[in-house]
Parts: C-alpha cells; structure tokens; sequence
C-alpha cells in the first residue's frame, strides 16, 4: 500500500480537521484519544501526527475494535484522557 500524505487521506475521508482543532481547543484537551474504523487504520498515524503537529496535544491510536460512536473502550477511563475524537465513514451531519 502505497502511503498516502494527510491531505490525500483528509481528502478521501473528510476528517473535519478544523473541527477537531476547534474541539481540541475548547476543551484545553492536552491527551486525545484517536479512534479509527478499521478502514482507516493504515492512515492513524499521519492523522494522528498532524493533530500532535497542529495542535501540541498528545495523541493516543486506539487500536481495538470501533463499530461506531456506541463503541468507547472501557478501559479508556484508565488512559487519563481529556477528550475521544472518533473518526468514521460515514456523514452525521453534525
């Protein structure tokens, strides 16, 4: 599989980026935990570097399962993180 750059893969998914950052901000979110369906797996750590590179957050790839905005890991509350940003394929329109 050939690597993709953010933009190519922000293109293909619409990752609402702008809306995350804003996220990120309103909340002073220091450690953000990413969830990816598997579909998108193979691109989590450019997403996930550009969100460190843009926001000065840190960032956590959860790397279980995600069937969607239901599925928050349990154990999440033993990560110590501000805010959960779910990425999927599908538009919600919020």
């Amino acid at each position: 599989m050939k690597k993709k750059t953010f933009e190519e893969i922000n293109e293909i998914y619409d990752l609402e980026i702008n809306k995350v950052f804003k996220t990120i901000k309103e909340n002073n979110a220091r450690r953000v935990l990413l969830q990816f369906p598997e579909g998108m797996k193979p691109y989590a750590q450019v997403v996930c570097d550009e969100i460190e590179n843009k926001s000065g957050c840190e960032c956590f790839i959860w790397l279980g399962t995600c069937f969607g905005a239901c599925d928050v890991p349990l154990e999440v509350e033993n990560l110590g993180v501000d805010l959960i940003v779910q990425f999927g394929h599908s538009d919600w329109g919020y």
